[in-house]
């Protein structure tokens, strides 16, 4: 059965209100898509085929929240989630990605995600399984020392003379396995070796013909390889302390109480009925038309070869054939050189919804730098406190903070929020650099301390170029 989460368009912006600052229309746009998504699984099969996604593209510079309002999107989806840049891929027939990798890293991610679900269904289960094995590889007496010239009959030793030497109490002592158990879970056999056997699943040899559009003659080399015998369900000794043995016995339960056939099967659903792709860079492969020659073949030759899977068609992949008809497509670009029209016209209207991103001001970098659960200022107060440091920027600080971003994206590239990481890196260089050796481990950035360290650098032109 897919899973598809039934937040309201309303609980979708909230949440990512959490993380990113501003973009309402953004995020409007990718709550009603999710949302969409929940009520097209509410109507009747009949009409439910029907329905296509409406298809996103985000325009705006780089830095004010594409990628981070899809990162997010993607956690809050609970469904199989890529992201990929656009101008990875080249024209099939250049040296390139193929774009139906996309659908094939998709259904993977699928395939890790129901089986994960599958996993923790079974995990009590196979920690009970494993604990029985590791309870016998514990108590297994170990093997008797043989001399020269004597053999092992059972657990008696017969020596050279024909002398019958009994087996030891030690090891027959090791055979309670009720009581290996008990100081098994008291923690008393955790630093004792056990050597078990587990499945060899590497193919050495698929690694040789690795590599950029090699995805359909690594497939079948997979397959045929599956077929040889010794090559699948190989096992090798290993030996390791009980806490990994432990963990090790568990995959392996665990892996056997789930049917792969059946998770391949919903995976397969949720990728056609819930996938979502992030298109980034959608603008590097946009390009006008010169008036001398005809269109750039290498980028309208990927917006070619994408067509058909924003369109929907069927991908072959190792775990069956994949339509991408209901799979939303989210694309992102600056389009700051090209234009959405400078797009094929088949490929501009499959994405019949344009959202454009805001340019962040200084005032948006203060709430950037304030309001957000993983905001820089807490990240690098809990950094400094791995030095045992209490870092803490005053208010005064955390404006200037914001208005020397802000003018450095005036006189340089215009980099969004990006701009804030270089300011406090250099900003705090000097701090992160000596927070081991301090004494003093309360340090609180005020207006002075900033003005101090970035005032020189934003008066030389050519240094703020390089450095901020």
């Amino acid at each position: 059965m897919t899973t598809v989460t039934n937040f309201t368009p309303r609980e979708i912006v909230g949440e990512l209100d959490r993380y990113i600052v501003g973009q309402h229309k953004a995020k409007r746009a990718v709550a009603i898509a999710m949302r969409n998504r929940w009520r097209r699984q509410q109507v009747e099969p009949d009409l439910r085929d029907e329905i296509a996604p409406k298809n996103i593209i985000m325009i705006g510079p780089t830095g004010v929240g594409k990628t981070e309002i899809a990162r997010r999107l993607s956690k809050l989806s609970q469904a199989p989630f890529v992201k990929v840049e656009a101008s990875k891929f080249t024209e099939v027939g250049y040296v390139g990605r193929d774009v139906e990798s996309i659908v094939r890293d998709l259904v993977e991610v699928a395939i890790q995600m129901v089986r994960t679900e599958h996993l923790d269904e079974v995990r009590t289960r196979a920690q009970e399984r494993a604990e029985e094995r590791l309870v016998e590889l514990l108590s297994e007496p170990p093997a008797p020392e043989v001399g020269a010239g004597a053999h092992q009959h059972g657990p008696f030793v017969v020596s050279a003379t024909g002398a019958v030497s009994p087996p030891s109490a030690d090891r027959l002592a090791t055979s309670d396995q009720a009581q290996v158990r008990a100081r098994l879970r008291a923690g008393e056999l955790d630093d004792q070796l056990v050597e078990l056997e587990v499945t060899d699943s590497g193919n050495p040899l698929v690694s040789i013909f690795g590599g950029q559009g090699m995805e359909d003659m690594e497939i079948q080399l997979k397959d045929m390889l599956g077929q040889v015998p010794g090559f699948k369900g190989k096992t090798q000794q290993r030996k390791a302390k009980v806490p990994e043995a432990r963990k090790l016995l568990e995959e392996e339960e665990a892996q056997k109480l789930i049917d792969m056939e059946q998770v391949k099967r919903d995976a397969i659903e949720r990728t056609e009925q819930g996938g979502i792709v992030f298109l980034d860079e959608i603008d590097k492969v946009a390009g006008k038309r010169s008036q001398q020659g005809g269109p750039d073949v290498s980028r309208e030759g990927v917006q070619r070869d994408l067509l058909p899977i924003v369109e929907g068609s069927t991908v072959n992949t190792k775990h069956g054939p994949i339509r991408t008809d209901h799979v939303l497509f989210i694309a992102a670009g600056a389009f700051h050189v090209s234009a959405v029209s400078d797009l094929i016209p088949e490929l501009q209207g499959r994405f019949p919804i344009r959202v454009e991103l805001e340019s962040l001001e200084q005032a948006d970098f203060i709430r950037i730098l304030t309001e957000p659960r993983n905001s820089l200022t807490r990240q690098y107060a809990a950094l400094m406190g791995a030095e045992g440091l209490q870092l803490s920027f005053t208010d005064a600080a955390l404006e200037a903070i914001a208005r020397y971003a802000a003018e450095a994206n005036q006189r340089a590239e215009n980099i969004g929020a990006r701009r804030l990481h270089t300011v406090l890196e250099a900003l705090l260089e000097e701090l992160s650099f000596s927070a081991p050796e301090r004494t003093d481990k309360r340090v609180e950035i005020g207006e002075d301390e900033v003005k101090q360290v970035l005032d020189p650098i934003i008066a030389d032109g050519d240094l703020a170029k390089y450095i901020l």
